[in-house]
Parts: structure tokens; C-alpha cells; sequence
């Protein structure tokens, strides 16, 4: 008797030992989000204020509906130093941008039915929930990559034109 409970034992030894070395076969998980490729949607100048010089040209990808604008550049991980992201919105009025699901720094322009610069948050920090009003209606927002628009002197009351495809 004592032999066959040796014999039982060892095999439920065996059995769990068998189990706990299994692997499971479950799918492994997928990322939801996966990083955006940037459309090219057309170009934008920026032009000193009362004058046609060029101070620059950017390929832009526009962000147009409510899904667009309210995702913009969140979950990005890069973007090309030329590159930018136009927002166009149906009507002029004040508006807000914050940085929260931003991962790279952003310069944040604000732009008036005129296309002229009204406002700009440069540099802005990535993940920073703040709020950023334009104070004044904007009828227009354009994010380049943090740092472009003091780098290039872009300022308040310059202007902007740009070309869609």
C-alpha cells in the first residue's frame, strides 16, 4: 500500500509540476496606439509684418473636425523640424490648447481671421495639462516643433499664407 501512495504522489508531482511549466497561448497584447505618419497636406509661409519677406516655409498636415483638432499632435513621438500642423476652425473665437498626451515640445501659434500671428507659446512642456488661450478669436492654430519660432524670429503680428493640396 505504502508503494502505490509513493506511485500516487509522485504522480501528482509530476502533473503539477507539468501545469505550472505550461505556457499560455494568449495572444500577446497590442498597442493601441501606434505612432501617426504626418500627411502632407500643403505648404505655409510665415512673412515678417508689413512686408512680403519670407521668413519660413513648412509642409504642413491639417487637423479639420472635431476629432482632428482635439487629438492634433498627441501621442506623436517626433516631427520633421519642417513640418508643422494647421488647424482650421469654422468660426473665429477664443480658444484654448493644452499640452496633456503631448509628447514632444510644441510652439504653439494662435492666428486671427486676417491670417496674422496674435499670439505664441513657445516651447510648451510635454504632458503639461495647462491651459493656453489665445485670449483673443483665432480662427486658425499652427503647432511647430518647439523652440522653430524663436529660432527663426517668428513674432507676434507677423502673417502667415499657405496652400492646401
Amino acid at each position: 500500500m505504502s508503494r502505490k501512495l509513493n506511485c500516487l504522489i509522485v504522480c501528482c508531482i509530476f502533473l503539477t509540476l507539468g501545469f505550472l511549466g505550461c505556457k499560455e497561448t494568449r495572444p500577446q497584447p497590442k498597442s493601441l496606439t501606434k505612432e501617426i505618419k504626418f500627411s502632407d497636406n500643403g505648404r505655409l509661409t510665415v512673412y515678417k509684418q508689413d512686408s512680403k519677406e519670407a521668413i519660413a516655409t513648412f509642409k504642413i498636415e491639417t487637423a479639420i473636425g472635431d476629432y482632428e483638432t482635439a487629438t492634433g499632435l498627441m501621442h506623436r513621438k517626433s516631427m520633421p523640424r519642417d513640418w508643422g500642423m494647421l488647424f482650421l476652425f469654422d468660426e473665429s473665437q477664443p480658444r484654448s490648447f493644452y499640452m496633456k498626451n503631448t509628447i514632444i515640445e510644441l510652439d504653439i501659434v494662435y492666428i486671427d481671421a486676417n491670417q496674422k500671428i496674435v499670439k505664441i507659446y513657445r516651447n510648451t512642456s510635454p504632458f503639461d495639462p495647462t491651459s493656453l488661450p489665445s485670449v483673443v478669436p483665432i480662427k486658425y492654430a499652427l503647432e511647430l516643433n518647439g523652440v522653430v519660432t524663436s529660432n527663426l524670429d517668428i513674432e507676434e503680428g507677423d502673417y502667415v499664407e499657405w496652400s492646401l493640396k
